[in-house]
């Protein structure tokens, strides 16, 4: 199994290149290959470095990509192998902002095209809490911590308050504490009250703040650094669980691109052959140009190389720890409540006439009906198509 360098490089770069289809089609390929072709682990080794990667943050594909590496050539091994994995995407990436910066913003029919993409966008976000809760929400508590979670944060209160509480509460809950449980309640109902007062009570307030004029802020590359960190390292499930983060900093707090541009962002990376996270070199641009590009890149995937590289026995043991499970279950609920809260709000702006409805229902009926690798991108591809269509023929 032993690789040079260079070897580990091309070789991750090859399945960089052939990236498509999300993380489950990544991770079936680095398998065939690598596990059931070339034996570079055994069946049960990786089996249990999928499990730990499944519940750390960060993307999976890409940490299983580290992880080969390290087996392969050491430490270096595994950065050049996770390098090599996104860097296909990084770059086209780099080249659709360009793009979309040039003429994506100038064109009629590339806006009515992008329309039509944001409805699709939605229909994954909206996918997504499917596919990821029903495999995370496992029972009743977990289903009202997400409950919960959703509705104190589209009333405004910050999501690291509601993460702490919705994993705390249900680590106190497998312990039968009840008055942990009942103070934690308590606390995340106050912060919902009072946060829905300031902005005015009703579930969107989220929605209104997002509604005031905007006013693109100055470029601030320390706080675009931040925020890759941010979904780097609270990207639980899957890359969909960093939108709501990412949204909250690029969106709605800091001001550096509209909604309309963040879903264009979710849409190009679902078109790459990359971790969908790669959307976030797209959001790192309007906060602070190319060099914002790159900052946010490297704070995504920092954590991702970082469990590997320097703690990956560390974790292993910590994950061994029931109650650290128990709290990572209650984080995970509270994160799809935040993906569920970000849908919602996504759906009411984005949603609104007889051609967008279409859109979203055929979008989100061909994700649960068709499971192919290359479903995201034609479904994405499709909703441009049929938005363009319709323009053609009013």
């Amino acid at each position: 199994m032993d690789q040079t360098r260079r070897q580990i490089f091309l070789r991750f770069l090859r399945f960089g290149l052939l990236a498509w289809g999300g993380p489950v089609a990544q991770i079936a390929m680095l398998k065939k290959e690598l596990v059931d072709e070339e034996k570079w682990v055994s069946k049960e080794q990786f089996n249990r470095a999928l499990a730990v990667y499944q519940v750390l943050p960060g993307p999976e594909a890409h940490e299983l990509c580290v992880y080969f590496g390290m087996k392969a050539g050491g430490r270096w091994g595994g950065f050049l192998a996770g390098l090599a994995f996104m860097l296909p995407g990084f770059l086209l990436m780099l080249l659709f902002t360009w793009l979309y910066v040039q003429f994506g913003l100038k064109s009629p029919t590339v806006l009515v095209v992008f329309a039509g993409i944001q409805v699709a966008v939605v229909a994954l976000i909206v996918f997504a809490v499917y596919r990821i809760g029903k495999h995370a929400i496992v029972n009743r508590i977990l289903l009202l911590i997400a409950l919960l979670s959703g509705i104190a944060f589209i009333s405004g209160v910050h999501f690291l308050i509601v993460l702490v509480i919705a994993g705390s509460a249900y680590a106190f809950w497998q312990k039968k504490n009840w008055l942990a449980v009942g103070a934690l309640a308590f606390v995340l109902f106050s912060f919902t009250a009072l946060t829905a007062y300031e902005y005015g009570f009703g579930f969107n307030s989220r929605q209104r703040q997002q509604e005031q004029p905007f006013v693109k802020k100055k470029n601030e590359p320390a706080a675009v650094f931040i925020t890759g960190l941010k979904g780097g390292l609270l990207t639980f499930g899957g890359a969909y669980t960093a939108i709501p983060f990412i949204q909250e900093d690029a969106v709605i707090k800091n001001r550096w691109m509209t909604q309309d541009q963040f879903l264009d962002g979710i849409a190009l990376s679902g078109i790459l052959p990359a971790p969908l996270i790669i959307f976030s070199t797209f959001v790192g641009y309007f906060g602070a140009g190319w060099l914002g590009a790159i900052l946010i890149t490297l704070g995504i995937f920092l954590p991702a190389f970082a469990f590997t590289l320097i703690g990956h026995s560390v974790m292993e043991k910590l994950i061994a720890n029931t109650a650290l499970h128990n709290l990572l279950d209650g984080i995970t609920a509270g994160v799809i409540g935040l993906i569920g809260a970000t849908a919602i709000q996504l759906f009411v702006s984005t949603v609104n006439s007889i051609p967008a409805i279409a859109i979203f229902l055929l979008s989100l009926f061909l994700l649960i009906k068709y499971r192919s690798k290359f479903t995201v991108m034609l479904t994405i591809a499709g909703a441009g198509l049929f938005s363009w269509l319709w323009w053609l023929l009013i």
